[in-house]
């Protein structure tokens, strides 16, 4: 399917499904895919134990929504327990990280804007201080907990 005229719609056989370590992407508004020049859209089926690890988006803001399982959400130094129905909002350029910590698998969507921009989509930070020992330092997770570090400063190792 492409992009031309009258192409507003997108059935369960015409997403496009990108195969990554973090679990399959189904992509259901891109270009290419749609007319949509502002927004991308994506679901994402994240097995259990699997993450999106420490990353960014130099150019774009996000929108998680949980669809079903649960996500140990980071935004920066904070984190949340998100369950269906519950979402998160990444601005432009701040790291963030998606994880599935629960025994079945996490559903989301994410909504990303802009579909284009120059440079890269996505900085993988994973392996940078403070975000490679960030997760480690936050304790025993429970549902509905929460912790905050200072924005900018590393975790005690």
């Amino acid at each position: 399917m492409t992009a031309e005229a009258g192409h507003w719609f997108v059935t369960a056989a015409e997403l496009q499904v990108e195969h990554l370590a973090w679990g399959p992407h189904e992509w259901l508004s891109r270009p290419g895919l749609t007319q949509a020049d502002q927004l991308l859209l994506v679901r994402v089926r994240m097995p259990p134990g699997q993450s999106h690890a420490f990353h960014r988006h130099p150019a774009m803001e996000e929108i998680i929504y949980v669809v079903s399982g649960n996500a140990e959400q980071w935004v920066e130094g904070d984190w949340r327990i998100l369950g269906p129905g519950d979402t998160a909002h990444i601005p432009t350029g701040l790291v963030h990280g998606t994880w599935n910590p629960g025994p079945e698998p996490l559903v989301f969507l994410a909504i990303l804007a802009p579909a284009r921009s120059d440079g890269p989509a996505l900085v993988d930070v994973s392996a940078e201080k403070p975000w490679a020992t960030l997760r480690a330092s936050r304790g025993p997770l429970a549902s509905g907990s929460s912790a905050t570090l200072a924005r900018g400063t590393a975790a005690p190792e």
